[in-house]
């Protein structure tokens, strides 16, 4: 079906005149998995088990066996056509993905995050989706409207939700200003050459056009849909310098991404721009078409709070009056956890991205680097929420270990699994801990299947899935869709019980003491610059305790005294092994010992580089 041109052309009565998908009643239930799309599945592999669980025997790519790491790298002209190839499209697309539902049911995927979709500017690769050139359209590179639909519909009918990522800060280079340099000083307002046609020229007028006048500027030429077209839609300050600075980084462009303008005040007297209320359409307009079930909004730091809160009230009101009532905005808040924490109760996102500190502390217990105290003490700010803990970030953060451009690394980019090939025997335990902890885990694509990328570009993050010219492990012309890789079956175990067990989604969370004589307790912590010990935590819920654990030892299990609750268990009861790394211990019990008249203790044993779960009988 054609795009529309503008806004008016919506017909939003008669497209939410049906039954929608309703919400999740809690998010903290879901395990999320972001996919670049680009990157994800063109649709043509073989070998691997369709929505239904059948063996795919047509298709062109087979599956990625050891022996084909490194094939795209053999000399130096191959290695430099591969690099090159990650700065370009590559190939995924909607209907790719749609046949990869099984793939992410069968692993205990919920909800996918989608990267943005929509139409880009025809003269550059923007293949990450975040330069877009029509709001209302999806990009041919990844289908049509009608793949989407598809899409969404295949995912309900899979158990698993939908959440498209969106961009209301800015839109692509659509313009180009008259000057070469336009540093963001403050004041100076840029005049602008024009829009620019496919191929990037700037020779099309500044301002709403009908396109039978100027046949370059659609569909692939200006800004669409219309209401985009008026010169007061953007800022026009030219590009950000200072990423700090309140009023650059609200005014200033997002590199050469153009900044849109989003209304004047702040949050308590804000007024919307006529740009922000077309905005409120366009999302309207895409929740209506496809019955998606949630949005992440990309760079909110730099929307301001009153743009959010405008949007976040918008959205929440026209979801629930289809009968989406708990339709989740997710944003992506940088600048720190104080700042994520009021922007939320600011401006009513549902969650905050937990991209600061989180992925790297998780990644430093997991390895051994850091002392867990560092790591869990990330979800016991009260002082800083204001609220219980476990109430705050059990549904207000969505965990990640891997994502697509690691804004906590500055310029080096590294996987988990990146450098010494000893992180791929720690990245279940990396994916565990972040799937048995506070917060609605993610799981970024290819983590699964230990992905290894690492360099000096988020192209490196972003490997392809499919087998496309740039793909993992430095290869091209094989997939990774293998539902029989360690990491993905133990994986898919854990979330299992996760799924069962409420506790697991919706428990307190206690980093527990451990001894190695059952007399002595204390926190497990670095000595000598690392640890290589047993590190448990336990989940409560109302009379329910489970306690969990990892080992940091690569080379050796580890057993420790492990505290319980005193308070809802008594000495001689028993606990089980719900789960282990090591099958063998899998139902042994452990029996519940009075170290004093005030303590309990557990013994627990976990295998080397492995992983626990624990009940009580």
């Amino acid at each position: 079906m054609a795009a529309p041109q503008s806004v008016t052309h919506l017909d939003l009565k008669r497209l939410t005149n049906r039954t929608f998908h309703p919400s999740p009643v809690a998010w903290e239930d879901q395990v999320l998995y972001f996919l670049l799309l680009d990157r994800f599945s063109d649709g043509k592999e073989q070998g691997f088990r369709d929505n239904r669980g059948r063996r795919v025997t047509r298709g062109a790519t087979p599956v990625f066996r050891p022996g084909d790491e490194g094939n795209a790298i053999r000399t130096e002209p191959e290695a430099a056509v591969w690099r090159e190839a990650g700065t370009r499209w590559c190939g995924g697309t909607l209907k790719g993905l749609t046949s990869k539902m099984g793939y992410l049911r069968r692993l205990g995927v919920t909800a996918v995050w989608v990267s943005p979709l929509f139409k880009q500017c025809s003269f550059v690769s923007t293949y990450h989706g975040y330069g877009i050139q029509n709001f209302l359209d999806v990009d041919p590179h990844f289908g049509t409207a009608d793949d989407l639909r598809e899409l969404v519909r295949v995912a309900h009918a899979n158990g698993i939700y939908v959440i498209l990522d969106i961009i209301l800060n800015h839109a692509g280079n659509v313009f180009a200003y008259d000057r070469g340099n336009t540093p963001y000083d403050g004041s100076t307002v840029y005049p602008v050459t024009g829009f620019r046609s496919a191929d990037g020229t700037p020779n099309l007028p500044f301002g709403s056009m009908d396109p039978a006048a100027n046949p370059d500027a659609w569909p692939h030429g200006a800004l669409w849909p219309r209401e985009f077209q008026r010169s007061d839609a953007f800022t026009r300050k030219g590009y950000i310098r200072d990423w700090e600075r309140y009023d650059e980084y609200l005014e200033g462009d997002f590199f050469d991404l153009k900044d849109i303008h989003l209304g004047y005040g702040e949050a308590d007297f804000f007024r919307p721009s006529p740009a922000l209320l077309a905005l409120c359409e366009v999302y309207k307009y895409w929740i209506a078409l496809s019955d998606v079930d949630g949005y992440r909004i990309d760079t909110v730091k730099h929307m301001g709070a009153g743009a959010t809160r405008y949007f976040v009230s918008v959205i929440h009101e026209f979801a629930q009056a289809i009968g989406k009532e708990n339709f989740y905005l997710i944003g992506e808040i940088t600048g720190g956890r104080t700042n994520a924490f009021l922007t939320l109760e600011t401006t009513g996102l549902n969650a905050a991205l937990g991209v600061d500190d989180i992925p790297l502390r998780l990644e430093d217990l997991v390895k051994g680097r850091t002392n867990p105290v560092d790591y869990f003490d990330l979800f016991r700010n009260s002082l800083l929420m204001r609220k219980e803990s476990h109430a705050w970030f059990r549904d207000k953060v969505v965990t990640v270990i891997d994502d697509h451009d690691q804004v906590c690394r500055g310029a080096k980019k590294e996987r988990f699994c990146a450098g010494d090939p000893m992180w791929r025997r720690l990245v279940l335990n990396a994916l565990a801990l972040n799937a048995t902890t506070l917060g609605i885990p993610c799981i970024y694509y290819g983590t699964e299947q230990s992905f290894d990328g690492e360099g000096g570009d988020d192209r490196y993050l972003r490997e392809c899935m499919f087998g496309g010219p740039f793909g993992a492990f430095r290869t091209h012309g094989v997939h990774f869709f293998d539902e029989e890789n360690p990491v993905y079956r133990e994986f898919a175990k854990i979330l299992a019980i996760r799924r069962e067990k409420t506790v697991l989604r919706r428990g307190r969370q206690y980093l527990r003491e451990i001894s190695g004589d059952g007399v002595t307790f204390g926190l497990p912590y670095v000595i000598g610059g690392e640890i290589r010990s047993v590190v448990p935590w336990s989940r409560i819920f109302d009379t329910e305790e489970m306690v969990l654990a990892i080992n940091t030892d690569v080379n050796a299990s580890r057993t420790a005294w492990v505290l319980v609750d005193g308070s809802l268990h008594r000495e001689g009861a028993l606990f089980s092994c719900r789960y282990s790394t090591d099958p063998s211990q899998i139902r042994r019990t452990t029996t519940v010992k009075r170290i004093n008249d005030a303590i309990l203790a557990i013994l627990v044993t976990v295998p080397a580089a492995g992983f626990v779960m624990l009940e009580r009988r």
